[in-house]
């Protein structure tokens, strides 16, 4: 069983998750094409981005907690 996804889980640790590209894409994460991605996917937290982009970060860790 995979660790439970949380507002500190860095996108690059989501984004190793099969299906997960998908829901961020749902949620409209911009992050996953900005090109500054490469550079900070292993320290940006889903919780920051979340907040940065007004995105529905409840809803979004229950999807992610689901795969």
């Amino acid at each position: 069983m995979q660790k439970k996804i949380t507002k500190k889980t860095t996108l690059g640790e989501i984004l190793k998750l099969p299906k997960a590209e998908e829901i961020l894409k749902k949620y409209n994460v911009p992050c996953l094409f900005c090109p500054k991605m490469v550079y900070e996917i292993g320290r940006l937290q889903i919780g920051e981005i979340a907040k940065m982009y007004d995105l529905d970060l409840e809803n979004l860790l229950k999807e992610l907690n689901k795969i």
